[in-house]
C-alpha cells in the first residue's frame, strides 16, 4: 500500500505525511507550521502564499515531481490576473499536495515574521569612499575648438579636481548633453575610483549642485539570513538597516545541501542564483523605502558571503566546493558593475565590490570579520567565532592568523529542533531552570518580562509563546545540564531519576517540558532527546574546528574569545561554555562583536584603503581545512560530551558546579555519532 505524501516545510524543517489532496495550508496547520491566512482559505487575502521546490533533495531523501501539487485552479488564476503572484508562488489554501513535497513559507507569509538581528554596530570608520561627488563647471561648446561634451567634462574634472583619467558607460553618455544644458554647464557627478588605480568612472550626473547625498549598501549575504546597511558615503552614517530570510533555504538549509541540489538537479545552480539576486533587489527596495531615499542614489554595494553563497551570487556552479580539494572559481576580490549581478533596484551604473575568499570553505564573510576584528594586531591570542549555519573561525595574534570553517548546521538558528523556530516575536530566547525545583522560567522575544513576572501573560498576549529560537535552545540545554536533568553524554533523565514530572517519556527516550499551552489551543514546547543530539552535533563541530586551529598553533588554551554574528551576539557566554561550544577561558574574556561580517562590509564600503589592506591580509592567513584534517573526527567525538569528554574547563568550574549524574543504561550511544560535513 502506497504511503501518503511526505511534506517538508522550510525554513522550519517541520515535516509529516498527509492524505493526498490535502491543501498546503491545511498541512501547515496540522504540522504546526507558521503559515498565515486571513480569509479562511477562500483565496482572496494572499497571506498563505508558498513557494514549492521541485527536483531531488538528498538531504530530505525525497524527489519532488512536477505533479507533487495540483494544477492551478480558477481561484489562483483569478488572483494572479487581478493582483499578481510572484513567479513560482502558489496559494497555500488552493494548492493540494499530491506527492512528496518540499515547500518554503516566505517571510511575508509567516504570522510571526523573522527578526533579522543584524543591526549595525557603532564603529568609527575613516571615510575614503570609492564613490564621491564632484561639482564642476564645464566649458560650453565652441565651433572654433571642436570637442565632445564628455571630453570637456573630463577636462573640467582634471583641472578642477585633479582627476587624471575618466570613463563613462554609454547609458551615462546618453544623459550627458541634456543634463549639461539643464544645469547651464554646471553639474555634479558621482565618480567611482577603484582602490587598485586605473581610470575613474562617472556613474551618475545631476544638473547644478546635487545635495541629496550618495549612498552605498553593505550586504552580509548569509546562508540563512541576508542583512544590509544603507550608508551615507560622505559621513559613513548608517541610514537604515534591513534583513530578510535567504530564499535559497527551500533548496537546502545548509551549504552542502545546496551544493547537492545543484549536483542532482540540472540548472539548480541557476535557480538558486535567480532566487538570491531577486532577494537582494527586494532588500534594496525595502531599505530605500525605509530611509525615504531615491534608490538610484545607491551607487555602490559591498558584499560579504561564504564561498557557496559567493559562487551562487556570481552565477558560478558550486559543485567543486562539494568535493576535495574544494576549488574556488576565484578567491580574489572582485569589482564589477552591479548590473552584472542583475541588481536592478539601485542605480543602473552602480559598482559592486566583493571581498576576497580565504579558502574553499572560508569565505569573504570570514575576511570581513578579519577586517573588522583585526586579529593580526592582537597582542594576546584571540579566538574569533562567527556563529552561523557554517561557523567561520579565526585564531591569531601579531605573529600569525589561522582560519577554518566548521559545518555546524542550522540547529543554532532553531531549525531541526522539535519546537524550534527562527527568532521572531513570541519565541523563547532566554531560559532558567531552578536546580532545586527543576521548574523553568523564560523570556520571549518582544517582552522584557520573565514568565513568572506579574504582567507576563498580558505582555505576551498578542505574540503568544510560539516556540524556541537558537539562543533559547542553547540556554535550555545548558540549563538542563546545570540542573541535573541532562548527563554529560547528553541523555535526558526520567522523572524518577531527575525528580520532576517535566521529564516525560518520549518513545524510548525522554523529553523536558518547558511550556504547555494546549489547554488554550497553544503549543506544547519541549526539549527532546533528538533536539539534544542536534545541538551536540552543532556544538561539537564548532569546538572541533577551534581545537584544530589550536593544534596548528601548538597551544592548549586561548586568551580570549570573541563571538561574532547575529546569533553570536545573543549567546550567553556562560551557557555557551557549559555546553562546550567554545574553549575554556574566564567568562569576562568572552565578548560579543555583534555582526562583525556586516561591520567589515561597512568598513570596505566606506574606506578604499581597507579593501587593499584585507586583500593583502588574506594572503597571509593560514587556512586549515576541517573536512580533510585527520584530527577533526577525534576532536568532534570528544566534544560530543557536555561540556567535553577530556578537556577539563577549569575556568568554568570556578563559576559553575555541574552535577555528576549519569542516565546511560547501556542502550544509547552516548551522543558519539559520526559527523559528516554538511
Amino acid at each position: 500500500m502506497a504511503q501518503d505524501p511526505l511534506v517538508i516545510f522550510t525554513p522550519s524543517g517541520k515535516r509529516g505525511r498527509v492524505a493526498p489532496g490535502t491543501t498546503v495550508l491545511s498541512a501547515a496547520r496540522q504540522l504546526g507550521v507558521d503559515l498565515d491566512s486571513v480569509c479562511g482559505g477562500r483565496g482572496i487575502c494572499s497571506k498563505c502564499q508558498i513557494a514549492p521546490s521541485f527536483g531531488d533533495f538528498p538531504k530530505h531523501g525525497v524527489h519532488v515531481g512536477k505533479d507533487a501539487l495540483s494544477e492551478w485552479n480558477a481561484v489562483e488564476e483569478r488572483y494572479d490576473r487581478i493582483r499578481g503572484l510572484k513567479e513560482g508562488r502558489r496559494l497555500g489554501c488552493q494548492a493540494q499536495i499530491m506527492g512528496d513535497l518540499v515547500v518554503d513559507v516566505p517571510p511575508e507569509s509567516q504570522v510571526h515574521r523573522q527578526v533579522v538581528r543584524k543591526d549595525a554596530a557603532v564603529r568609527a570608520i575613516t571615510m575614503d569612499a570609492a564613490t564621491r561627488l564632484f561639482y564642476v563647471e564645464v566649458e560650453e561648446p565652441d565651433m572654433h575648438e571642436p570637442s565632445g561634451d564628455f571630453e570637456r567634462l573630463a577636462r573640467a574634472l582634471k583641472d578642477q579636481w585633479e582627476i587624471e583619467a575618466i570613463t563613462a558607460a554609454p547609458t551615462l553618455l546618453a544623459k550627458l548633453q541634456p543634463t549639461l544644458r539643464k544645469g547651464d554647464w554646471k553639474v555634479t557627478v558621482a565618480v567611482f575610483a577603484d582602490h587598485r588605480g586605473g581610470p575613474a568612472t562617472i556613474t551618475e550626473i545631476w544638473p547644478g549642485l546635487h545635495e541629496a547625498g550618495l549612498y552605498g549598501l553593505a550586504i552580509d549575504l548569509g546562508s540563512t539570513t541576508i542583512a544590509a546597511h544603507l550608508c551615507d558615503l560622505d559621513t559613513g552614517e548608517v541610514k537604515a538597516s534591513a534583513g530578510l530570510m535567504n530564499p535559497q533555504i527551500r533548496f537546502g538549509e545548509d551549504l552542502m545541501s545546496r551544493v547537492s541540489y545543484s549536483m542532482m538537479n540540472p540548472g539548480g545552480d541557476r535557480e538558486m542564483t535567480k532566487a538570491v539576486r531577486a532577494a537582494l533587489n527586494d532588500l534594496a527596495k525595502e531599505i530605500a523605502d525605509q530611509a525615504s531615499i531615491d534608490p538610484t542614489l545607491i551607487v555602490e554595494t559591498v558584499v560579504v558571503c561564504n564561498p557557496v553563497m559567493h559562487h551562487l551570487l556570481l552565477g558560478f556552479d558550486p559543485v567543486e566546493l562539494g568535493q576535495a580539494p574544494f576549488a574556488l572559481v576565484t578567491s580574489s576580490a572582485l569589482a564589477l558593475p552591479s548590473a552584472e549581478l542583475e541588481f536592478s533596484a539601485i542605480n543602473p551604473r552602480a559598482q559592486t565590490y566583493i571581498l576576497p575568499c580565504i579558502a574553499g570553505h572560508v569565505g569573504a564573510d570570514a575576511a570581513a570579520v578579519a577586517l573588522s576584528e583585526e586579529p593580526e594586531k592582537s597582542e594576546d591570542l584571540v579566538l574569533i567565532v562567527d556563529v552561523g549555519t557554517n561557523a567561520e573561525i579565526l585564531l591569531g595574534n601579531t605573529s600569525r592568523v589561522l582560519a577554518c570553517s566548521s559545518p555546524t548546521g542550522p540547529a543554532f538558528e532553531g531549525a531541526q529542533i522539535s519546537s524550534g523556530q527562527r527568532a521572531a516575536p513570541g519565541a523563547i530566547e532566554r531560559i532558567e531552570i531552578n536546580p532545586e525545583t527543576k521548574e523553568p522560567r523564560f523570556r520571549v522575544i518582544g517582552s522584557d518580562l520573565w514568565s513568572d513576572d506579574p504582567g507576563f501573560a498580558a505582555a505576551t498576549a498578542q505574540t503568544g509563546i510560539t516556540g524556541i529560537c537558537g539562543s533559547g535552545i542553547i540556554e535550555a540545554v545548558a540549563e538542563m545540564r546545570m540542573a541535573g536533568l541532562l548527563d554529560p553524554s547528553g541523555l535526558i533523565g526520567s522523572a524518577e531519576k531527575t525528580g520532576t514530572p517535566r521529564c516525560e517519556p518520549d518513545g524510548r527516550t525522554h523529553s523536558y517540558l518547558i511550556h504547555d499551552a494546549t489547554a488554550d489551543g497553544g503549543p506544547r514546547i519541549t526539549v527532546t532527546q533528538g533536539d539534544i543530539r542536534a545541538i551536540q552535533l552543532a556544538k561539537s563541530a564548532l569546538y572541533a574546528g577551534a581545537r584544530l586551529l589550536m593544534d596548528e598553533m601548538n597551544v592548549d588554551k586561548v586568551d580570549r574569545v570573541t563571538l561574532a554574528g547575529a546569533f553570536g551576539a545573543h549567546i550567553s557566554p556562560k551557557h555557551a561554555m557549559v555546553l562546550g561550544m567554545i574553549p575554556d577561558v574566564p567568562l569576562d574574556k568572552v565578548t560579543s562583536a555583534g555582526n562583525a561580517a556586516g561591520t567589515g562590509a561597512r568598513i570596505a564600503l566606506c574606506n578604499r584603503a581597507a579593501r587593499a589592506r584585507i586583500e593583502a591580509q588574506v594572503r597571509r592567513i593560514t587556512k586549515v581545512e576541517t573536512a580533510i584534517a585527520p584530527r577533526f573526527q577525534e576532536h568532534f567525538v570528544a566534544a560530543n560530551a557536555i561540556p567535553h569528554a577530556t578537556d577539563t574547563f577549569p575556568e568554568l568550574s570556578k563559576v559553575v558546579s555541574l552535577p555528576a549524574v549519569s542516565f546511560n543504561t547501556g542502550g544509547d550511544d552516548g551522543g558519539r555519532r559520526r559527523r559528516r560535513r554538511g
